[in-house]
């Protein structure tokens, strides 16, 4: 029987905020870029909506294709199926849905029906978990820490 360690709510935030403040640094130097330009000026990137959508891309497509995306990476933790193996992009999708466009909403219900869970109600919907990973040492190796 194999131990999987869900992540914190802390580590999942910085996680997101992460992505979030990465997503829109891209978001204001495109949006940036095409202001600069009159003649471009039919390509609007300031819309409603648009900053959501870019975060559901970035996470369906990361989540879907490794598992984490860039703020994940910098904490240790994967969006994994119920027993830590791999999920595809319908899953990633469904679980950035809320993530992306109705956070709020979806972290109150995830904490108020199903406390203790650490499941927001569209890990629940697309039957993920958020876990801790581990880094571990290629097999036949061990690195040596020195003390400072």
């Amino acid at each position: 029987m194999e131990n999987i360690h869900l992540a914190k709510w802390e580590s999942r935030f910085w996680a997101w905020l992460i992505d979030v403040l990465l997503v829109g640094a891209l978001y204001a130097g495109v949006a940036g870029f095409f202001g600069f330009f009159p003649k471009l000026s039919f390509i609007r990137l300031d819309g409603f909506g648009v900053h959501g959508v870019l975060m559901f891309f970035y996470w369906a497509l990361f989540e879907g294709y490794t598992g984490q995306s860039i703020g994940k990476m910098a904490l240790d933790l994967k969006v994994t199926d119920r027993i830590g193996g791999k999920i595809d992009f319908k899953k990633a999708a469904l679980e950035s849905f809320g993530k992306a466009f109705l956070l709020p909403l979806d972290c109150l219900i995830g904490w108020l029906a199903m406390p203790g869970s650490k499941l927001r109600l569209f890990n629940r919907v697309s039957n993920t978990i958020v876990i801790k990973t581990k880094y571990e040492e290629p097999e036949g190796i061990t690195y040596i820490k020195e003390k400072e």
